[in-house]
Formats: structure tokens, sequence, C-alpha cells
């Protein structure tokens, strides 16, 4: 290769235009943008993203998103998700929130409600007949703490982990008999402090899920997407 040519692969690399193209939208993700949908990292490029229902190691053990790779949220929630990364930024630097679901549509969500009707955890799911969840409505985000390199911290539980040991409201019973760590407690304590000083509400039973407005305002207010 001529000196001319390494300079130029240099100078290109240096601004960015060697790098590898953004892959396309799927037909799944053009249909939630056109529906008003924002994809996260477009509003705060360091939320990092893995969407458990892209994989089969979820709890229904099947994939659900099969052409869903971008976590979408309602503009309105989207905001305030990137508030809840700054203010976890500026208090612990280097931590990161990660996002395992966020947006779910509901044909989605239809599939989801069919493989566990009937089953133990049919009350941790939300019946489409009766309107979803506020996932539908892109208002909800399932999320955890990563660090610097992407790893998961520790919080006692996987996420969607259906038992009392996902309960918030048991987190010093569980600390005192042992069944939570002192780590796992504290890192569920920053989590939600971030994301509930930007607005988001915890759920009882959930330590990972939060909710950025009540299910009833949503139904009043937003269509859910379809």
């Amino acid at each position: 290769m001529h000196r001319l040519q390494i300079l130029l692969l240099m100078a290109a690399l240096t601004m960015g235009i060697a790098s590898a193209p953004a892959q396309p939208l799927s037909p799944t993700e053009r249909s939630m943008e056109a529906q008003g949908m924002v994809d996260v990292t477009t509003v705060d490029s360091t939320i990092r993203v893995s969407l458990m229902y892209a994989r089969t190691d979820n709890f229904t053990g099947q994939l659900l998103y099969t052409d869903l790779h971008r976590a979408y949220l309602h503009p309105k929630a989207a905001r305030a998700l990137a508030q809840a990364q700054r203010y976890l930024k500026a208090a612990h630097p280097h931590l990161s929130l990660k996002i395992y679901d966020a947006c779910r549509p509901m044909s989605i969500q239809q599939k989801m409600w069919n493989t566990v009707k009937g089953t133990a955890v049919q009350d941790y799911v939300s019946n489409p007949a009766n309107g979803g969840g506020l996932h539908n409505y892109g208002m909800a985000v399932d999320i955890t703490l990563c660090n610097e390199q992407g790893d998961s911290l520790a919080m006692g539980t996987k996420v969607d982990h259906m038992s009392s040991l996902s309960h918030i409201d048991r987190e010093d019973e569980l600390l005192r008999q042992g069944r939570l760590s002192k780590e796992a407690v504290s890192n569920r304590r920053i989590l939600r402090k971030a994301m509930m000083q930007a607005g988001f509400k915890p759920l009882r039973t959930e330590w990972w899920h939060f909710n950025l407005i009540y299910r009833a305002e949503a139904r009043r207010n937003y269509p859910y997407v379809k």
C-alpha cells in the first residue's frame, strides 16, 4: 500500500468514515418508529441494550423478538430514561443502565400470553384482552445495571425470576435471612434511586421493572403499539 493510501485510510478511520454502516431497520422496527416510538440509543447512546426476548434464555424459553434488536420507548419515556442515566453516571461514573426489554408490540404480547396462560406465572404477564401492560405503550422498561464492560451486576436473581426473591418490599427480610447479599440489595437500590429520580415507578414484585405512568393514564391518553 502506498504512503498516500495509508494516510487516506488513517484519515477515514479518524473521521469515522470507515466504520461499519448501521444495520437497516427491520419491518418491526420500522413499524414501531412509524407509530411514534424512538430508539433509546438515539436519545442516549451510552445506555446498553440486551433484549432478553431476542434470545431464548428468557422465562418463556422462546424467541419472541425475531426481528427486534433495538430498544424502543415512547419519546417521553426515552427522555426520562436518559435523565436516569445522567443521574446514575454522575453518582457512579463506572456504571450504566442496561435494557432487557422496552416497548413490546401487542402482537408479541399475545404470543407471550399464549405461552404462559394457565401456568403458575400467568399473573406476571398482562393479558392483551384486558389492554395489555405498559410495555405495550412504550411506557415501561425492564432494566438492570452493568459495568463499563457491559457485564450485568449482581441483583440477587436473574431478570424475570418469578418468586419472592424478586420482590422489592422483602429485601430487608431476605437480607437478614441470607437469601440476598448486601451487594445485590445495594445494587437494586442504586438502580431504583436513579430510575425514581427520573420519574419512573418501581414494581413491587419485580426489581427490574419500572413504569413511567400508570396503566389507566396510558389507556386513556396513548395508543398501544401494534
